[in-house]
């Protein structure tokens, strides 16, 4: 009951439920299965106007103060929706997103059960490099005539391994001895509960260009089937000023002000103070990877460069 005698009632997604228990493929043997849930659009704005008033809102108002919530980093009421996930992923995979901790987790154990006989394989033409200029990202795709190889090799370890364990355990050794040399790339299966600010928070990190492919693939799943189904108002919101939108520093915000004044020579003066614009004895411009965000800033806002123009 409200403070004023009304009675709640569970808010659902009807196209949510419509996957409700669906088992949604990620990788080559991974998964999602949406297991419950408990909110929607409507408990944000419940929440945020700390009264039920179910019907006596339009829809567009409701958009609006979803929105307004969303740019003002209002976090609270997205905290009122929860979700809670069936996930089959990688080990490797797992670790990054076990590193979010604002949930509620219970994963599937190998000191209890046998390990999940599966593993993430890597196509031939999916083997990546090390990226240059981030010591923890992908560059380019290898050619794949060396990613045959690789994948063979692959597909020979990870048989081996398993092999071995398997053998361990005929043997009589311990579940939670015999596991120890199964490569990251097996399988593990996870509940994971989490309210929608901390799920955003989530989806902000992993969906990004510079995560990493594997559980980029995953959030990615999580994003546009799942929360686009339940928080439809939210999920627009969250794609407008997150996801797909830009945060300017100080320092970002006066050098595009002086470039929209027509001043690139104090746009450049300003990068230089701040510490983002430093030359080499040689007059080559020296490597700043808050300078390099900038640009890119500048460049998706069809804005020249100022210092390669001046």
């Amino acid at each position: 009951m409200t403070a004023t005698g009304e009675r709640l009632t569970r808010l659902s997604a009807p196209a949510l439920d419509e996957i409700l228990g669906v088992t949604l493929p990620v990788l080559d043997d991974g998964f999602i299965r949406v297991v419950d849930y408990m909110g929607t659009d409507a408990a944000i704005v419940q929440a945020a106007r700390v009264s039920y008033g179910a019907g006596t809102k339009l829809v567009s108002e409701d958009r609006g103060l979803i929105r307004y919530l969303m740019r003002h980093r209002h976090t609270t009421p997205f905290e009122m929706c929860e979700l809670k996930l069936h996930v089959r992923v990688p080990m490797d995979c797992w670790r990054q997103w076990i590193r979010h901790r604002a949930a509620s987790v219970n994963e599937y154990s190998t000191r209890y059960s046998i390990a999940i006989d599966g593993a993430q394989t890597t196509k031939t033409d999916e083997w990546r490099t090390q990226a240059a200029d981030n010591k923890q990202g992908s560059g380019d795709f290898l050619d794949p005539t060396i990613g045959h190889t690789l994948s063979e090799q692959e597909q020979s370890f990870q048989s081996h391994a398993r092999q071995l364990y398997d053998q361990r355990l005929e043997a009589g050794v311990a579940r939670e001895q015999a596991r120890k040399d199964l490569p990251l790339s097996t399988y593990t299966e996870a509940y994971w509960k989490v309210d929608l600010h901390n799920l955003l928070h989530f989806l902000a990190l992993r969906m990004d260009a510079h995560a990493q492919s594997e559980i980029r693939a995953f959030a990615t799943v999580i994003g546009d089937e799942i929360v686009r189904r339940w928080c439809p108002l939210a999920w627009e919101a969250f794609q407008d000023y997150r996801l797909q939108g830009q945060t300017l520093s100080a320092i970002e915000t006066a050098v595009i002000a002086a470039i929209g004044g027509g001043d690139p020579g104090a746009a450049v003066a300003i990068a230089t103070a701040r510490g983002l614009l430093a030359y080499t004895e040689d007059g080559r411009i020296k490597r700043n990877r808050e300078r390099a965000e900038l640009e890119a800033k500048l460049q998706g806002f069809n804005l020249a460069i100022p210092w390669e123009t001046t």
